[in-house]
């Protein structure tokens, strides 16, 4: 589902070393080895996304503004935890390491014009981090050169509206048991993809897919709603209450969702955190109960889905979604989109309980 309009990336990337401590500019298509444990296994294979505003100071300086990332660096330090071994656990970056690592890679020389143009554009900005194994290896053992490498780009647009969808109870995103689907590792998005082409056997248009829990051997209608495919889902409902899945061992815990929520309730709309089994969803669906289905994630903060297809095991539909554009709750929720980023600004409020961190650099 993701698609950019206007994306630039910078021209240095950041290594980071974490036996060393030791922090390196590279060129932006500097490569890893062909022979390392993360290409091959997937091993110290974890990333983050990390949206951010760079503006100019009264001083004639540049100002780093990010909301929630304190969020974004735990997530990170929990994926770095995850692909390490016991006897590593020492190498996990602190929040504050994090910290002051991008923010030197900001501060960079070879970084300033980039950012400069950026500010001019008030484009919408994107830190990936992510981890490698740095040495070239074929064992299957936890990486010995762990590093932790960085790229920065910035874009016009998000185009995520309109956009249909699939559920897919074939598939499922990660397994609880194993702590994976709560981490931003490579293998899910994997599973994300593959199930987008199967949505796409059922509705060619779909650009998207909706998972359903890890119970595939549980009674169809009794399992819940997790994620679609790389985001965050909220249900807005015809009675005008949202609907936020609780996050588990399957949900990615969204920074974005946290914030979106945040903001929601701050204009008063009722948002409900709790799980919804697909045969209820479908009920509702028949019912003409649900307004829309929220995408939510970092590139694209919030987009609507206009239609979802719920099929059975063997792909026959069981009911038909379609967003309904003229309830109350439709156009606020396109609306906070803008509100959102609007905060990195300073041209809406920080909501009760998040935070917004500016530095200049």
């Amino acid at each position: 589902m993701a698609q950019f309009e206007g994306i630039h990336w910078a021209t240095k990337q950041m290594q980071y070393r974490l036996n060393e401590k030791q922090l390196n500019i590279l060129d932006g298509d500097s490569k890893v080895f062909a022979v390392s444990r993360s290409i091959h296994y997937g091993l110290f294979l974890a990333f983050e996304g990390i949206r951010f505003f760079c503006q100019k100071t009264t001083r004639g300086g540049l100002e780093i503004v990010f909301f929630n990332w304190h969020k974004n660096l735990e997530r990170f330090q929990q994926g770095i935890a995850f692909n390490l071994g016991s006897a590593q656990q020492a190498l996990v970056p602190t929040q504050e390491e994090l910290v002051r690592l991008f923010l030197d890679y900001f501060r960079q020389p070879t970084m300033h014009t980039f950012l400069k143009e950026m500010a001019e554009k008030q484009a919408q900005g994107y830190l990936r981090p992510f981890t490698v194994d740095e040495e070239q290896s074929i064992g299957v053992t936890f990486p010995s050169q762990p590093a932790i490498r960085a790229v920065v780009c910035r874009y016009d647009q998000y185009l995520g509206e309109p956009f249909s969808g699939v559920v897919i109870p074939k598939m499922v995103r990660a397994i609880g048991l194993n702590q994976t689907g709560r981490l931003k590792l490579g293998i899910n998005y994997l599973m994300s993809v593959k199930a987008i082409d199967q949505a796409k056997k059922v509705l060619p248009e779909a650009a998207s897919a909706l998972f359903l829990d890890d119970n595939p051997f549980q009674n169809l209608l009794d399992r819940k709603l997790t994620e679609w495919d790389s985001s965050c889902c909220l249900i807005a409902l015809s009675d005008s209450t949202i609907i936020k899945i609780p996050e588990s061992n399957l949900i990615l815990p969204s920074v974005t969702i946290q914030g979106i929520v945040a903001i929601l309730k701050q204009q008063g709309v009722t948002v409900i955190e709790r799980d919804i089994t697909y045969g209820e969803f479908i009920e509702k669906a028949k019912a003409n109960q649900i307004v829309t289905i929220g995408s939510v994630g970092t590139a694209g903060i919030l987009n609507r889905c206009q239609k979802l297809v719920m099929i059975d095991y063997d792909e026959h539909i069981l009911a038909e979604h379609l967003a309904n554009e003229k309830h109350e709750l439709y156009r606020p929720l396109g609306e906070i989109k803008k509100i959102y980023w609007d905060i990195y600004q300073g041209r809406a409020p920080v909501p009760p309980g998040m935070r917004l961190d500016k530095y200049e650099i």
